[in-house]
């Protein structure tokens, strides 16, 4: 689930043209900066700053949709001895009702790795795991690890909605997403696999998710 409008990092707002789109100034949500992390102790000093992102997403898995909700991410980026790096703060993601699987719900937590910066290939890559829940569910139903990699959505093209403070509106979509089979649900989880058919292979899947982002200098 590549979540998250990864990989504005790359991105120089002041070299972006303002874009038409639908999002708006005052469309914007609270950016909250709590969770940035502090630059490295070696850190270039005046190169680093924190991205906030407020994001909604979906994961469509072999034509069924669950609806993810919002999502909120911070990671810092900036140099080190002349290097671009960065480093990951947090991933919250409050619980969402899975479709076809009543009093189920779906979390999404950070997987371990991230890599933000941009290139031709790719917005940016992360992974996540998911917890689901239910009363009948073994505690630590899990689904995941998932190694999304997430590209630019020609839907929903990147918008400047404001220089200072720097924050941009942006869509993303990895059409390319494995998805196995859940893990640690006892003896249901069978049957949360049929219900939401898992294991689902590459090209069948798809996650899209349209982010809000904003800067500050740390």
């Amino acid at each position: 689930m590549k979540l998250l409008a990864l990989g504005a990092a790359a991105v120089a707002v002041a070299a972006l043209a303002l874009t038409s789109g639908t999002a708006s100034a005052d469309d914007l949500p609270a950016f909250d900066f709590t969770g940035c992390p502090a630059p490295p102790t070696n850190a270039d000093p005046g190169t680093w700053r924190c991205e906030a992102f407020v994001s909604q997403g979906k994961l469509t898995i072999d034509g069924r949709e669950v609806p993810l909700g919002e999502s909120r991410l911070t990671f810092s980026e900036g140099k080190v001895n002349g290097q671009y790096a960065q480093v990951f703060g947090a991933l919250r993601h409050a619980p969402v009702t899975v479709p076809d699987l009543a009093g189920t719900t779906l979390q999404l937590h950070y997987g371990g790795y991230s890599d933000f910066q941009s290139d031709a290939e790719r917005r940016g890559e992360l992974d996540v795991y998911a917890t689901l829940r239910h009363p009948l569910l073994r505690k630590g139903c899990t689904l995941g690890v998932l190694h999304t990699v997430v590209h630019d959505d020609p839907a929903v093209p990147p918008t400047v909605l404001s220089k200072n403070p720097p924050t941009m509106h942006f869509g993303v979509v990895d059409p390319d997403l494995a998805l196995p089979a859940t893990h640690g649900c006892g003896v249901l989880g069978p049957l949360v696999d049929r219900r939401l058919g898992l294991p689902s292979p590459s090209g069948a899947n798809a996650f899209h998710q349209t982010t809000y982002v904003q800067y500050k200098q740390l």
